[in-house]
């Protein structure tokens, strides 16, 4: 075979590239082109399949442990305030019917409720005890099994250990809306037949129980006779 024509390479391959049809080099990474036309498709598909490779991101390996620690205490501080809030919305029956009054502020929506009816006591939905007969309750209040020293004493055993199991909770409660944790509030629903004897009860055993403030739900009404 004669000389080569100018620009054209030997064995009809233009200059530079050689059979295997490579010539200068190739950038790394890069997929050297078939010789022949049959091996088109298959190297679209593979340049196809390079690019989406070099294009995936890396994959997330890990789990933020610190954006998860900040929902869970907003989830927290929200279920904590449900907790702490109480309901103006009183149902009436037989067994409970709230005093009349011509008090006009709004009802307190702070506190742990203790609820009085005629035949039991209840702090927030717990029954708390069974309560005696009337004349009893007049006399000795809740009665001697239920006190610490006989039944002269005013501090009721099975309300204090509710209310000390509630304070706990409040406390913390409290302490997340940024209120004094030093003592508790108490909403204090009681019958309007409760006798004096069995209040006073009530209120002492709040007392010793870190209750600080009491407020006693009623009836507004225009005057005391509705």
């Amino acid at each position: 075979m004669g000389p080569g024509v100018p620009g054209q390479g030997v064995g009809g391959y233009p200059a530079g590239a050689g059979p295997g049809g490579g010539g200068g080099d190739l950038p790394p990474g890069s997929i050297r082109p078939p010789r022949g036309k049959g091996s088109a498709i298959a190297f679209k598909a593979e340049l196809r399949r390079s690019i989406r490779r070099n294009a995936h991101e890396q994959e997330v390996n890990f789990l933020n442990i610190v954006a998860m620690l900040d929902i869970m205490t907003i989830i927290l501080v929200f279920l904590l305030k449900t907790l702490g809030e109480s309901t103006a919305a009183v149902p009436q029956s037989d067994d409970l019917r709230l005093p009349n009054s011509i008090i006009t502020t709004q009802p307190a929506q702070e506190g742990v409720v203790v609820t009085v009816s005629k035949s039991q006591i209840l702090v927030g939905d717990g029954k708390v005890m069974t309560l005696p007969g009337r004349e009893s309750l007049a006399q000795t209040g809740v009665g001697e099994r239920y006190k610490r020293s006989g039944p002269n004493d005013l501090y009721i055993v099975p309300l204090g250990n509710a209310l000390q199991a509630a304070r706990k909770t409040d406390k913390v409660i409290r302490q997340a809306k940024g209120l004094d944790p030093a003592m508790s509030e108490a909403i204090i629903i009681a019958d309007a037949s409760t006798p004096y004897r069995l209040l006073i009860e009530v209120l002492f055993t709040l007392g010793q129980n870190e209750y600080g403030r009491y407020h006693l739900m009623v009836i507004q009404s225009k005057t005391l006779t509705e």
